[in-house]
């Protein structure tokens, strides 16, 4: 009777044991390696559905569409009021001359004016934002 109740202790220990071990060998035995994409094309495919490239790339060649817009906007046709306006034509082409050495020339009518076209172009950008979120474009 003991020798059987010490049999039965000996016989789960070692079941304990050989349980213990498979768990260390599933953990340690190499998984395999997801499969690859099936080519180039594939990947590609999930790069660009993944990564929201689409959608950016979308974004930025209209966003330059709509600065050239913007652009032709402010030097077509408001600009030329200024220009009309202020006697001598042209004044993008003021300088300011400070005699010091040979003389600095200071291009203050392009300076001004590209001030004035980051003023115009900042504001219209602005209405179109604020028109989009209105709409729900966001």
């Amino acid at each position: 009777m003991i020798y059987d109740t010490i049999n039965s202790n000996y016989m789960a220990l070692e079941n304990d044991i050989l349980e213990e071990l498979k768990k260390i060998r599933e953990a340690v035995t190499p998984k395999a390696a997801p499969p690859a994409p099936k080519g180039i094309i594939a990947e590609f495919k999930e790069f660009i559905g993944k990564s929201g490239v689409l959608g950016l790339a979308i974004g930025f060649i209209m966003g330059a569409a709509i600065g050239k817009v913007v652009t032709a906007l402010v030097q077509d046709l408001i600009m030329p009021v200024p220009g009309a306006l202020i006697p001598g034509g042209d004044w993008r082409k003021a300088v300011i001359t400070v005699p010091v050495g040979n003389g600095m020339s200071f291009g203050i009518g392009d300076f001004v004016g590209a001030m004035i076209d980051f003023a115009i172009i900042s504001l219209v950008i602005f209405l179109i934002a604020k028109s989009a979120a209105k709409t729900g474009l966001k």
